[in-house]
This record gives structure tokens, C-alpha cells and sequence, in this order.
């Protein structure tokens, strides 16, 4: 199995090293060329505006849609989230949206940098311990299709800075209802947290488990 990271911008390190840690070689993908020969694709966190731009400059702007398109199995963290899904609020006009997971994003949904915060999440998926996540200038999911599975939610009482941020959405008291953190749809996995930065493997496992029971 070999499973490319996007390596225009963000945590590509820390998903590769999460990767090598599972035993699964991975490539950095800067060019449309490495896409082929490859099982999955991850989509990390950065700013979600910049890594637009950049698939465009790259050339790997319509591959890579194309390859997802046709199946390619890919898991999006934070930023790669608000990439893979199917619409942003609070992004550019022309910011892109490769609409692989029938979600609808706000990007800093949560606040600003300020607004970064810690839990404990509880996600049957993987297994009954709970998963601590790591949330940075995080994606809030506001609507999901009715395909989508939802493998984890943030609950309204988790205390967050009062930090409006950009979106005017402040801590998740705010937001007053538990909100998806962790969906699936078909052969696509996203998170709003960063599970790179932690050593809890167990998101990756899964990722990797939907690889292999793909077939690809």
C-alpha cells in the first residue's frame, strides 16, 4: 500500500510520520505525475485559501479532482476538510470545493487562533477509548447529507475561548448543538482536528482499514 500526502502546505510530515508509525509507505505529492500508483490520498491542515491557490499553480488542481472523482480514497484533515467538501462559508469566491463529502463547511468555524482547544472525543469507529483531538483554527460542519456518516461529534458544553473570530462563531457554547467533527462518506474521511499531532494512531488505522477493504 502507498498513500500520498499533499505537499503544498501543512502537516505533511506529521501525516507521513503517522503513516511510517502504521507500517504504510507514503509519498509527498507536489506534482500531478505522483498521483499515480497510489492507494489514498491525505489532504492536511494549512489554510485551506493558500492550498486552493497552490493546486491551481501546481497543475494538480483537476488531476487530483479527477482521481477522487473516480474513487480515490482520501481523508482530509481541517483544511483538507474544507477542500474535500461540498461548500464553503466564509472561504474566497473562487476557493475550491472538490464536493467528495456531502458536507457544508465554515471555515474558522470555531474562532480564531485564539480559539484552539483540546477534548476528548468518543468515537465507536475506532474503539471505545476516547480519542484526544487536537483543534486548530478548526472547520465547523454545518449540514450533512444524509449519506454521510458521522463517527463524531464535539459536544455544545465543551468549554472553548470566547473568541468570535472570524466567522463570529465563538466557543462551542455558542453554537449550542453537538456538531459533527469526524464524518465519512464512501471511500472519503475528514476531520476537523489534527489527529497527526497527537500519537494515537487510531484515525490513520482507520483510514487505512478503508483502503483495504476498498480493494483499491
Amino acid at each position: 500500500m502507498r498513500i500520498g500526502v499533499l505537499a503544498l502546505q501543512g502537516d505533511v510530515a506529521e501525516h507521513r510520520r503517522a503513516l511510517a508509525d502504521l507500517g504504510v509507505d507514503s509519498a509527498p505529492v507536489r506534482r500531478p505525475a505522483e498521483l499515480s500508483q497510489l492507494d489514498g490520498i491525505v489532504i492536511p491542515g494549512g489554510e485551506s485559501t493558500t492550498m486552493s491557490m497552490l493546486l491551481a499553480s501546481s497543475g494538480l488542481l483537476e488531476p487530483l479532482g479527477k482521481e477522487i472523482a473516480a474513487g480515490l480514497p482520501a481523508f482530509g484533515t481541517c483544511a483538507g476538510m474544507i477542500l474535500l467538501g461540498s461548500s464553503v462559508i466564509g472561504g474566497r469566491s473562487d476557493q475550491i470545493c472538490y464536493g467528495a463529502i456531502d458536507i457544508g463547511v465554515r471555515r474558522n468555524g470555531y474562532g480564531r487562533q485564539l480559539a484552539s482547544f483540546e477534548c476528548e472525543l468518543d468515537v465507536a469507529a475506532i474503539g471505545s477509548d476516547p480519542l484526544h483531538a487536537v483543534f486548530i483554527r478548526a472547520p465547523l460542519v454545518e449540514s450533512a447529507g444524509d449519506a454521510v456518516e458521522v463517527l463524531a461529534v464535539v459536544d455544545p458544553s465543551t468549554e472553548t475561548p470566547d473568541d468570535p473570530g472570524d466567522s463570529g462563531v465563538g466557543g462551542l457554547t455558542d453554537v449550542g448543538v453537538a456538531t459533527p467533527v469526524l464524518c465519512r462518506q464512501d471511500s472519503v474521511l475528514v476531520a476537523a482536528f489534527h489527529p497527526e499531532l497527537t500519537a494515537d494512531r487510531r484515525v490513520h488505522r482507520l483510514f487505512v482499514s478503508m483502503i483495504e477493504k476498498r480493494g483499491r
